[in-house]
């Protein structure tokens, strides 16, 4: 053994630096790990330890470690070290050693079999991994080995504890396999030696499992295993005796969890559905469990009724294509489906008294698929047979929809109220699915009950029935049209009707009514019957997310139809606002609906709404510019910074020529005279540059200023022109005195929309070099505290070159300082960051030719660009950001091929760059095929993608997978 150990330990002996891993320093560690209180010491002892695992000495301490005398803990470090050495270092390990270092693991698993239960484990897992490194040709009938070792009478185990240490290795066989790291070819060979495999495995499964003498710890065992060794796609046909016996067991309350699990994974398989006749003889399998799910139900056992509906609803939803196929058993399918709606009518309020509801509505979207899919007349035939299905289906939902009394209500805790929610979403869902099914036919099904509801005088109607009956026309006409729907007019009729005396019941009216706004745009007559309830709901704190997300759609959707209602809408906003009743994101929203009403008013109505809307606001902002700043006013003046930018967000009196112009296009001028938001934004101005002078120093602050004018100017477009030069001024004062990252996007924003405007180009000139000024000096006095600035400032220069290059032709743009910094940005830790200033470069470097100043920095200073790349793509930059960096390479190699065929060659000569993985050859091969490639930009991130792993010593590894 010893031999053994130092071959072993010899072999990749360059794997680690040789660092003092001794048993006694492992056991220290680990020590350390278990009992150390210090959390930085817990944290050195498991790094240490990760090291030790990896290093060629795990091979001597491993079985050291596994000695009889020590604790479970650190036998469990041993187990885990071999079973690490041989996964991950298999290449490692001499091949005249595989037959000692497997009798030697058999030895181990046998003498633990009736030791710790988690060292057995990991032992069976070291041993499964050895398995399938060896298979099929080094070890061609492994699994057969392991039964016949395990089976052998000499052995000093007891029959029982040899039967489940061969089970628990034989469980995590194919476990292993499935996050095994073997290469694409192997686990193709592999799975099918496992395959035959199942000829030993499954007869000896079915012996165990049917023999009573067989102990209950066994038979769970058995079906843990053949659980283990379905997801290996075995055939269906072949399981159907080892499905049979984990139906039966499924009445022994040890072993009803196993079982449910095992025939879950047996028939969730994606092969399953070749084997129709196996499936067609499960049918019956799973009607029969109808007593059982019923008893458990009257009982109020939900882990029981959990299981058996899982089961039911892996026959129904992965194989109701084949099944509804066979339409000579149609009444047998169709007797699962109705097992699976008891599943999902469930008795009890989701998730207090029942969470099995929940499992069964991705069945329901399938099934519908299914039928769907299928040839007019096959479809037309199931429709018939599955239309009052669905329509049952309709009113389970709805009555499981329903909340509880308010009494119980209120006993639940916050989660499950959240989760109640949740459930509720789902199932708003699943309702707007299945109209595709019913049609107009499902609306006038719920309007006709609702309608019964509540003009029906021979009993009193809960509030519960009501509120669920409007949350199903809520959830249909949330995304399905109901402009053509003829029972809408009806149900408007109805909504003033129903009798509020509950919170849950006003929300859901208000959404049905936010739901209903764009109808309501096209019938203007009915909004009078609505808009009063919605008015009266603002002033309720308890609806303040429904009453004012309703009012901002009816504003959005209706706009052109309520100025009668707008003093009115104005007057109830403005004195909920005043009581301060709504949190500040309502209140933002709340401005916004008052953008949209007052946007179709005329510009004096206007003028005269905002002069009493915002007045108070303006007032109470004088006072605070005079104060001294602290926390409180800061808060004040923030939230009214936000209504204003919010207010001008959606104020907007100019009409699109053509919605669908996209991001370029321009508004028709305003007929009456200056933009009312220009007129506003004026009179403030003076008072919002007050407030700055005290408050420069605060970034939120700062934002929130800039915030109003980037609104604004995305709102108004040209119309905002008259508040350039100043706008101008301020923000070089702004940027001058404390640089922040809002006020660069603010500038951005003017580049973008005014900078080819000859009367704007000035200012806008002047402030953008004024803030690349400040930010070059930034730069010197060190960048790194303010990644968020010099991200704002590369997409800056990048808008600057694709808007008005014109910004860079300057004699006072020190070009060559901005390039280097821009270098500089490549090299920062956060990924935004270095995607901007790769932004810039791609922008940058198709203007050599164009822009004198440009073409001379980057001949003078290229390489240095390049030398920065190769350093990101060598391993210094993530993964992620490779895209960006392939762009420049692309934008250098196309624009400046002479200078990159140069310089790529120069600097790849140096041994180790971009990493010391890369042979000469691989960086050879890597330069040419980018100079080869000027046109194909797809083609070229490829390569790099390529390169990068190459330097990362992950090419060919499990990592690159989903790469």
């Amino acid at each position: 053994m010893e031999r053994r150990e130092e071959q072993l330990g010899a072999a990749g002996a360059g794997a680690a630096p040789a660092l003092d891993f001794t048993v006694e320093n492992v056991e220290k560690a680990l020590h350390q790990l278990y009992y150390d209180p210090n959390i930085d010491n817990k944290n050195l002892a498991q790094k240490w330890l990760m090291q030790a695992q990896v290093s060629p000495q795990a091979w001597h301490f491993s079985w050291q470690l596994l000695q009889p005398d020590k604790v479970p803990e650190i036998q469990y470090f041993g187990a885990s070290a071999l079973h690490i050495k041989i996964s991950r270092y298999w290449s490692d390990i001499p091949t005249d050693q595989y037959e000692s270092l497997k009798a030697q693991l058999f030895t181990q698993i046998t003498r633990f079999a009736s030791g710790s239960k988690i060292v057995l484990t990991r032992l069976c897992v070291a041993l499964a991994s050895l398995a399938l490194s060896m298979m099929p040709d080094a070890w061609p009938c492994a699994v057969a080995d392991m039964v016949r070792l395990f089976q052998a009478e000499d052995s000093p185990v007891g029959s029982q504890g040899r039967c489940l240490a061969l089970l628990e290795l034989l469980t995590v066989l194919p476990e292993e396999f499935q996050t095994s790291r073997l290469p694409q070819y192997r686990k193709g060979l592999v799975r099918t030696s496992l395959a035959v495999e199942c000829g030993t495995v499954f007869p000896l499964l079915e012996q165990l499992l049917q023999q009573p003498s067989s102990p209950s710890c066994v038979r769970q065992k058995v079906l843990k295993c053949f659980s283990s060794w379905v997801q290996l796609e075995v055939p269906l046909q072949d399981c159907e005796a080892l499905i049979q016996a984990a139906f039966a067991a499924l009445q022994d309350s040890e072993l009803f969890d196993s079982s449910v699990e095992a025939i879950v994974n047996a028939i969730s398989q994606p092969d399953a559905q070749r084997y129709v006749n196996t499936l067609l003889k499960l049918i019956p399998l799973v009607l029969g469990l109808q007593e059982q799910l019923r008893q458990a139900v009257q009982n109020g056992d939900m882990e029981t009724s959990h299981g058996i509906c899982r089961i039911a609803v892996a026959l129904g939803e992965n194989h109701s294509r084949a099944l509804l196929d066979q339409v000579e058993h149609w009444q047998s399918f169709l007797a699962l489906v109705n097992m699976i709606m008891f599943c999902t009518g469930i008795p009890g309020h989701y998730p207090v008294n029942e969470t099995t509801s929940s499992l069964t509505l991705t069945f329901w979207y399938t099934l519908q698929d299914d039928i769907l899919s299928f040839e007019a007349e096959k479809q037309a035939v199931y429709q018939q047979v599955y239309r009052p299905v669905y329509f049952q289906l309709v009113d389970v939902l709805l009555h499981k929809a329903q909340f509880p009394s308010d009494e119980e209500y209120g006993f639940w805790s916050s989660d499950e109220k959240e989760q109640f929610r949740i459930y509720r979403v789902d199932i708003s869902d699943t309702l707007m699915y299945v109209y595709e099914m019913l049609g107009a036919e499902l609306l006038s099904n719920l309007y006709d009950k609702l309608g019964r509801l509540l003009t029906s005088s021979e009993e009193p109607y809960s509030w519960q029935h009501t509120e669920a009956l409007l949350y199903g026309f809520q959830s249909i006409a949330e995304t399905i049209d109901v402009n053509y729907s003829d029972v809408v007019p009806g149900l408007i009729g109805l909504i003033p009707r129903i009798s509020i005396s509950n919170v849950q019941l006003a929300d859901t009216v208000m959404f049905t009514i936010g739901a209903l706004s764009e109808w309501l745009a096209d019938h203007p007559v009915m909004i009078n019957s609505v808009l009063p309830l919605v008015l009266h709901a603002l002033g309720n704190p308890e609806l303040s997310v429904s009453s004012v997300s309703t009012l901002k759609k009816i504003c959005r959707e209706c706009k052109y139809d309520l100025p009668p209602y707008a003093a009115n809408i104005v007057a109830v906003s403005q004195d909920v606002l005043m009581k301060q009743i709504h949190k500040t994101s309502q209140c933002m929203w709340l401005m916004q609906a008052l953008g949209f009403l007052l946007s179709a008013l005329q510009v004096e109505e206007i003028l005269k709404n905002l002069h009493s809307l915002i007045s108070p606001y303006i007032q109470q902002l004088e006072k605070l510019a005079e104060e001294i700043p602290n926390p409180s006013n800061k808060l004040a003046i923030v939230h009214i910074l936000g209504l204003l930018s919010n207010l001008f967000t959606t104020l907007d009196v100019s009409h699109h020529e053509d919605d669908h112009e996209g991001p370029e296009l321009r508004k028709l001028p305003v007929p009456q005279g200056p933009n009312p938001v220009v007129v506003v934004l004026q009179q403030v101005f003076q008072l919002i540059q007050k407030v700055l002078s005290k408050w420069l120093n605060d970034a939120q602050v700062v934002e929130a200023v800039c915030a109003i004018f980037e609104k604004s100017v995305k709102t108004l477009l040209d119309d905002f022109a008259p508040m350039v030069p100043q706008l101008c001024e301020m923000l070089g004062r702004m940027y001058s005195t404390v640089p922040q990252a809002s006020a660069l996007d603010l500038t951005r924003q003017l580049v973008h929309i005014f900078a080819h405007e000859p009367a704007h180009f000035p200012p806008i000139e002047a402030l953008f070099l004024l803030v690349t000024s400040v930010t070059l000096s930034l730069f010197q006095q060190g960048p790194r505290d303010h990644p968020d600035i010099v991200d704002s400032f590369m997409q800056l220069l990048a808008q600057a070159l694709k808007r008005k290059p014109d910004l860079f032709l300057c004699e006072r743009l020190d070009v060559k300082a901005v390039f280097q910094c821009a270098v500089l940005a490549l090299k920062f830790p956060e990924a935004p960051t270095v995607k901007a200033s790769c932004g810039f470069f791609t922008e940058l470097l198709p203007r050599c030719g164009e822009i004198e100043s440009v073409g001379k920095v980057v001949q003078e200073d290229g390489r240095m660009l390049l030398i920065a790349v190769l350093e990101a793509i060598g391993g210094q930059a993530s993964r992620s950001l490779m895209d960006c960096f392939a762009d420049i390479l692309f934008a250098l190699n196309k624009h400046c091929f002479s200078l990159l065929s140069m310089w790529i060659k120069e600097a790849l000569q140096p041994p180790g760059f971009p990493s010391a993985r890369l042979s000469p050859e691989q960086k050879d091969t890597f330069s040419q095929q980018i100079l080869r490639e000027r046109v194909n930009k797809r083609r070229v991130k490829e390569m790099v993608k390529e390169f990068t792993l190459l330097c990362r010593g992950l090419h060919g590894t499990d990592y690159t997978a989903d790469y």
